[in-house]
């Protein structure tokens, strides 16, 4: 991030300055006066976009905490186990690993990013526990990560909050979208880590060490949420399972008619199950809303300068340049020139990735209702930064040597643009 920083900036100040060079001051403004207010008026924009997201920030996450507090995580991890045994053969049923890797996808597919991480970060502290080759990924921790950074969405919170911010139309017109994108990038993923495994071996000269004895998720430890460690009948999983993959299908023939009742819906749903639940729904969204704030106001900086070095960008024209030459070959496949940098950002940094969508949202010309708009949405809503997850989880049990992790991972994203424009394209053309 550091780098594209730099880059957006430097590349922005010598192109503005190359024209500056030979303006005539009778033309107009000059490109480096257009350049100074662009940086102002950037910044001024990102604090009120970031003050217009408060709102909508404190209302999902408040939403998201009720469902949280109401078991909608355990509910989750109990229909996907009998599922994660069959993918993780090398990790025993009832150890610790298999119940924090069932509880950071659950919280993943809430769009609970903050409360994935300490599961995530556990996960890998535990199947640590089962490597006999430290330092050197395992195939359990390959697929983990893969299908962490590609994990399926139900529920895009934050991008339909900002889409929401921006005045569109239909905030949760992504929902199916984004389900399309993130199962066929997941399917992509377990594919790619169980193909690519055998072509990276593990070294048989590494430091051998005994594993940790197998130890019930009920007695894991205090901070296991699981209340057992059984989940529910494997029939009852496969109905789930395939009633989920029906509404694959289902959101997408009837997604324009389905998304003016979602958040509405969800809304009521999330809090009638909060009080059946016996959970005090009040006080739950207000601990929630109070961490959307926390979160609305943290963001503000990244916001700032991601968004003055795009502005700047633009202002000196690097952008229309950059376009101009990407468009011929792009634009034929369904990507716009404008939607490339998020495609290519993404893995790179999740607030850079966030700050140029807010940026082409915002854009008169782009807006959060257009081709663009959704499209660019979906692939914030449907992918991961890749970089980041692979970095904090391996760094987390000290692995240096990630093996096939990495070229999963990428194959996942860049499966998840595929698909991401290939559904945009069927549903707005």
């Amino acid at each position: 991030m550091n780098t594209l920083f730099l880059v957006l900036v430097l590349v922005s100040f010598l192109t503005a300055g190359y024209r500056q060079w030979g303006w005539v001051a009778e033309n107009g403004t000059g490109p480096m006066e257009l350049l100074t207010t662009a940086m102002v008026e950037s910044a001024t924009a990102s604090v009120t976009l970031a003050l217009g997201l408060i709102g909508v920030m404190t209302l999902f996450l408040g939403l998201m905490k009720v469902a949280e507090k109401g078991g909608v995580l355990l509910l989750l991890a109990r229909l996907i186990r009998p599922l994660m045994v069959r993918l993780f053969p090398d990790v025993p049923a009832e150890h610790p690993a298999m119940g924090a890797m069932i509880m950071n996808m659950s919280a993943n597919a809430m769009g609970l990013g903050n409360a994935a991480t300490p599961f995530g970060i556990r996960a890998m502290q535990e199947l640590d526990r089962l490597n006999t080759t430290k330092g050197t990924a395992t195939n359990a921790m390959a697929l983990f990560l893969a299908i962490n950074t590609s994990s399926v969405t139900l529920l895009p919170t934050t991008v339909i909050a900002l889409r929401a911010s921006v005045h569109s139309q239909d905030p949760a017109a992504i929902l199916p979208t984004t389900l399309f994108a993130t199962f066929f990038s997941t399917f992509v993923a377990i594919v790619a880590v169980k193909g690519l495994q055998r072509f990276f071996p593990i070294p048989s000269n590494g430091s051998q060490v005994v594993a940790a004895p197998s130890a019930s998720i009920a007695s894991s430890g205090p901070d296991d949420p699981l209340e057992d460690d059984q989940g529910y009948p494997p029939w009852v999983s496969t109905m789930a399972l395939v009633g989920f993959a029906g509404l694959i299908p289902l959101t997408i023939l009837f997604g324009r008619s389905i998304s003016p009742w979602v958040i509405p819906g969800l809304m009521v749903s999330i809090l009638l199950f909060g009080i059946i639940r016996r959970v005090a729904v009040y006080e739950a969204f207000v601990e929630g809303a109070r961490e959307g704030f926390d979160v609305a106001v943290r963001i503000i900086p990244y916001l700032v300068a991601i968004l003055v070095a795009i502005g700047m960008f633009r202002a000196s024209l690097a952008m229309d340049a950059l376009v101009a030459f990407i468009a011929p070959w792009t634009a034929p496949w369904g990507l716009p020139a404008e939607a490339l940098p998020m495609a290519l950002l993404r893995p790179l940094s999740g607030s850079g990735a966030y700050g140029l969508m807010a940026s082409l949202l915002q854009d008169p010309a782009i807006g959060p209702d257009s081709y663009t708009g959704m499209l660019v949405s979906t692939i914030q809503g449907s992918s991961e930064t890749t970089f980041y997850v692979l970095a904090v989880y391996f760094g987390a049990v000290g692995v240096n040597k990630m093996r096939h992790t990495l070229i999963a991972a990428l194959v996942a994203d860049v499966a998840a643009v595929i698909a991401s424009v290939a559904i945009c394209t069927w549903l707005f053309p």
